[in-house]
Order: C-alpha cells, then structure tokens, then sequence
C-alpha cells in the first residue's frame, strides 16, 4: 500500500517538474508557429489592456505575427494615441496586420494607421479623420430655475468650457487652437503610416467616412478581406504554411472593461461629454 502511495507522488511530482519546464522552456523557446489575435472593440476610453497585449505578444518569441482586430468607432485622443504608439513600435519588429470590423472610425482608424497592413471588409465604416470637442451649456435653464452659480478663481480661463456657461470668442479661439493641433498631429500619424505624402492625408483628413472599398481606393487600407482572410495574410507574410495556431487573450470579465469598452462606455460619453477632446465618429 505504501508503494502504491509513495509512487503516486512521485508520478505528481514529476508531472508537476515536467509542467514547469516547459512552461519555462516555452517562454523562451519559439514553439509552433503562433499569431496573436488582438482585439480592440467600441468606445476607446482606456489603452491599458490593449498596450499590455502588445507588449507581451512583441517580446514573446513563439508569436510570429499579430492580427489586431479593430471593430471601434473611435474615443479619446491620448488612449488612442497610446495605442498608436505601441502598434507602430511592434510593428517595427514583428508584423502587425489591421483586420476593421464594421467600424473602424477616427480613433479606430488612428490606431490602424502604423500597422504593416491594414485590412477592410468591403462594407467598413472607416476614415473620420479629425478630432472634435463638445461642452454642454445648461445656463438658460439655471437662469430658468433660479439658481445662480458662484465663481472664484486664480485665474481668467480657469473655468473655460464650464457647462454653466456658453465659450466666449476667446475661450472658442483656444479650444479651436488645441483642436487644430490635435488634428495635425492625426494627420501626420496617418500620413506617416500609410507612407503617403502630406497633404494628400490632409485632404482626406476632413471628417468624411468611407466604406471598405472607397478607403481602398483612397489608400487608406490595402485590401479587402475578412479576419479570417487577415490571418491568412499575416501567415503568408511570416512565411506560415497551413493553418497558423492563433492565440488571443481570454474574455474574462471586468469592471474596468466593461466601463472602457461596448454600451456603457457608449452611453456614459452620449449622458456625460463635458468637454474633452475626442477622436470620435459623431453621428
């Protein structure tokens, strides 16, 4: 009896001393031929997760290539531009192909722009070039209700784009400074991952949305295609032959996501916009 037990433990411990090994060995050792599979999906309030996948995918040695499936109508300026960031690093190591779902828009668009390829089906909504702002005056009704509003500040603009009162001239001035500057720094992201001159991107950077087949045309993707064409293509381009094992992240539920992405995330910014500066495909 005591042979029977002493040999089961030792069959788990050896089982265990198996297990760790190669999770070690794979960690340093390319094994497979593997793509990640990144997805980044409605509203982008928050780059964390999306960094983080990257990140982890670029340093791993198994994983030959990364698909990033981009189904996002756009959100805020520097989540969007963290991720451009962190795309456009990848891809100066590993292949990073854009697979656009239904909507690829604005800040949708912006993190697509550094990737090696991009990918559309014919029917995406993508482009939305641009950037806006919007504040909400609710002064008539305060005035209406009989509350009134008392300010103290350090300064003039302190409170510039209150909703307790309409932008002046010059608060409008400022804030349309702050948005050109915002929009010339998408411009330049798209003209310089798209590899197309200048003021070619400044003329399709005007708001407009395109379907899959126009961007096409435009240059603003390379092909048309699904995601499981999009995975293919990026085997194709790390020289995978046969199906390539795909790896992607695990749906876990999360307070953080569920407030960053998908229908609260929408609806928060629809009840709640205040002012701050959007890469956002309005409707």
């Amino acid at each position: 009896m005591k042979k029977i037990v002493f040999f089961f433990i030792g069959l788990f411990v050896l089982l265990a001393v198996v297990s760790l090994a190669l999770t070690l060995v794979g960690k340093r050792i390319p094994l497979g031929e593997k793509i990640a599979l990144i997805k980044v999906e409605g509203i982008i309030l928050s780059s964390k997760e999306t960094v983080k996948e990257l990140k982890k995918y670029r340093e791993d040695p198994s994983i030959k290539a990364i698909v990033l499936s981009v189904d996002s109508p756009g959100g805020s300026v520097v989540p969007s531009q963290e991720i451009y960031e962190e795309v456009k690093k990848t891809s100066a190591t590993k292949k990073v192909v854009v697979s656009m779902g239904a909507v690829a828009a604005s800040g949708g668009y912006y993190i697509s722009a550094p990737a090696t390829k991009i990918m559309a089906n014919a029917a995406t909504v993508t482009g939305s070039i641009g950037a806006y702002m919007e504040t909400v005056n609710i002064s008539a009704l305060m005035d209406k209700i009989g509350i009134t509003r008392e300010v103290v500040k350090s300064a003039k603009y302190k409170d510039m784009g209150s909703l307790y009162h309409g932008l002046g001239p010059d608060e409008r001035a400022m804030f349309q400074g702050l948005l050109n500057d915002i929009h010339s720094q998408f411009v330049e992201a798209v003209a310089s991952g798209r590899k197309m001159p200048l003021e070619k991107a400044e003329a399709l950077a005007d708001g407009r949305i395109f379907t899959g087949r126009q961007a096409l045309r435009a240059g603003l993707v390379d092909k048309i295609g699904t995601l499981q064409d999009a995975i293919k293509e990026t085997a194709t381009l790390v020289g995978i032959k046969g199906q390539p094992n795909v790896v992607t992240k695990k749906d876990d539920f999360s307070v953080t996501e569920l407030f960053s992405n998908k229908l609260v995330s929408d609806l928060f910014v629809k009840v709640f916009p205040l002012y701050k500066f959007n890469y956002l495909m309005t409707n």
